[in-house]
Order: structure tokens, then C-alpha cells, then sequence
């Protein structure tokens, strides 16, 4: 299958690395999504099962997550401003 992604104020084809490039940058920010989310449950249910050593350590690595998800989000960004 070949992409065809193009400029919306050129018209001129992105190449398709890029294409693939955002793609794999979209996929990965929410695969970290995910696994932030997943530990924000493991946070709570800890919190309600009184340990909260452990529901912190969750919150660590959620806050982790967030952080390389949003990496992967200003990646995508400057794709598309450059391509815009």
C-alpha cells in the first residue's frame, strides 16, 4: 500500500518516510497512553487497598509514560507544521 500524504498550503507530496515516520510517532504516543493509563489503575487500586508505597511507585511510572507520550506528540507536531 502506498501512502500519499500531501501539503495542505503546497499540495507537493510528502515523502513517505515521513508519512511512515508520523504514523510510528501517532502509534507510539498511544501506546504510552495506554500504559500510562494502566498505571494510573494500578495507583488507585493500590490507594484503595492502603498501600501506598506502591501507589506512588504507579504514579511514577504513569507520570513516566506521559512524559515519553508527549515527546512523541511534539515529534508529530513539527511534522505537520512543516508540512502545513
Amino acid at each position: 500500500m502506498k501512502l500519499k500524504d500531501t501539503s495542505a498550503k503546497t499540495g507537493k507530496p510528502a515523502s513517505e518516510a515521513q508519512s511512515l515516520k508520523a504514523i510510528e510517532n501517532h502509534r507510539k504516543a498511544a501506546k504510552h497512553h495506554e500504559q500510562a493509563a494502566k498505571n494510573h489503575h494500578d495507583a488507585a487500586n493500590h490507594h484503595e487497598q492502603g498501600n501506598h508505597d506502591k501507589a506512588s511507585e504507579s504514579t511514577v511510572k504513569a507520570q513516566g509514560h506521559n512524559n515519553l507520550a508527549t515527546e512523541y506528540q511534539k515529534e508529530d507536531a513539527k511534522y505537520h507544521a512543516m508540512h502545513s
